[in-house]
């Protein structure tokens, strides 16, 4: 089977590449890269106009499966992925079970096989149940294939025994993918506390929640060596705590998701639970740290932090709804919408933060263009207008505060091993 596609704007950071080229697809592996290629070929992808980009990697998405199948399921949940551009994500392990042991593991490998158009890696908790009393096995998770383990959804409060599994997971080299808050200073809060919060009348969490974990995974990451991954930093401290820490050679690296470099405290309209997220959307002075980060190049990785939740949940109070929104189906939109056609950062860093950055924290050969490398490609129509739509998600979840956003940018193929699998239509 060859595959030609053909006039695309071609991005590939692996080589710092840009230029309008051809790619040849013989068997799911990209042969040639160069400006025209002639012959005949099984199928033929006129990308004229648009970006073509390496697959693009999520770090961070929730399926849910198993045990919350009401809100998402691995299929769909990697069908979301796939519309919205992505060929390779990675699931949290807060599920139910938690993804503590081999058998969870096997389970969600085995699942995605049958059902996910997509590469489904698995992320496996750091401690049994995500109690923060035992650790998982986490050698056995790595013999079934995790690339990684956290306690996403909650941090290893036992900083002895979250130092223990830094030290694990050093050994297996593979990475430690952080989420940094700091329980017992949560104190029931909803969102970021501020004026919004004090408007409201609603508890808020301020930005120490956040920023004493950050210190301290990354002081622990500095003992022991391990490659620490920060998930959804969201406040000016974080952003300074990682360059200093880039500064010094540790082996840290951070991401940023799309709701938190678009949005801040003030755009929060009313008691509304779409608004609700953690870490929450913070001050308009963090929001710029954060923008700024992603322009410099502080902040490798833009994730999305999928979350889906039921329509009933999220239909609660801000107090009492549950934390998270998709995000699978809108991070292109928002990546194309408030950093690259601002100017904030270009093409070749965006595919670095969805793509290239992401494979390189996880260790594996994906997110470029190169020759030899499996064909997984994502097409991008960078100047395509439309308002955001929760009725049009593939997504079982429709929380998400832009339903109606303007955006200019779209995923329109998403191609894996050479096949399609997501054409815009």
């Amino acid at each position: 089977m060859t595959t030609l596609i053909k006039s695309g704007r071609v991005i590939n950071p692996a080589k710092k590449q840009d230029e309008v080229c051809d790619i040849l697809i013989e068997d799911g592996i990209i042969k040639r890269c160069e400006g025209v290629i002639s012959g005949e070929f099984d199928e033929v992808i006129d990308a004229g106009g648009m970006l073509v980009m390496p697959g693009l990697i999520d770090l961070h998405v929730h399926l849910r499966e198993p045990g919350f199948e009401y809100k998402e399921t691995i299929e769909t949940g990697s069908k979301a992925a796939a519309k919205g551009g992505y060929t390779t994500i990675c699931a949290m392990p807060n599920t139910k079970p938690a993804t503590d042991s081999r058998e969870t593991v096997r389970y969600i490998i085995d699942k995605a096989k049958e059902v996910s158009p997509i590469n489904v890696l698995v992320v496996g908790a750091v401690t049994k149940g995500q109690a923060g009393k035992e650790l998982s096995d986490i050698e056995g998770m790595k013999e079934e294939g995790i690339c990684a383990i956290s306690e996403d959804g909650k941090s290893v409060m036992n900083a002895g025994l979250y130092r223990e599994a830094m030290k694990k997971a050093k050994e297996l080299n593979i990475p430690v993918m952080a989420h940094c808050e700091d329980i017992n200073m949560v104190c029931g809060g909803a969102i970021n506390k501020g004026t919004k919060s004090e408007e409201l009348g609603v508890r808020g969490i301020s930005n120490a929640v956040e920023d004493v974990i950050v210190a301290r995974d990354i002081l622990i990451a500095k003992e022991t060596g391990a490659r620490l991954h920060l998930c959804h930093c969201s406040t000016v401290d974080s952003e300074r705590m990682v360059r200093e820490a880039k500064a010094e050679g540790l082996p840290v690296t951070a991401e940023v998701c799309p709701h938190h470099f678009t949005l801040c405290e003030d755009d929060i309209i009313s008691n509304d639970a779409n608004y609700k997220m953690n870490p929450p959307v913070r001050s308009r002075k963090d929001l710029e740290a954060l923008r700024n980060g992603l322009k410099n190049d502080v902040f490798d990785v833009i994730s999305t932090d999928h979350a889906p939740h039921s329509a009933e949940e999220k239909s609660r109070s801000i107090e009492t709804a549950p934390f998270g929104i998709v995000g699978s189906e809108t991070a292109v939109a928002l990546t194309m919408t408030e950093l690259v056609h601002t100017g904030l950062i270009n093409y070749m860093q965006m595919a670095e933060k969805m793509s290239y950055n992401p494979a390189r924290v996880l260790g594996i050969p994906k997110g470029t263009l190169n020759e030899g490398a499996v064909a997984d490609i994502t097409i991008i129509d960078p100047d395509r207008e439309y308002e955001i739509d929760v009725e049009s998600f593939v997504s079982m979840g429709k929380n998400t505060p832009f339903n109606g956003y303007k955006a200019k940018g779209m995923a329109v193929r998403t191609i894996v091993e050479g096949k399609t699998v997501y054409k815009y239509e």
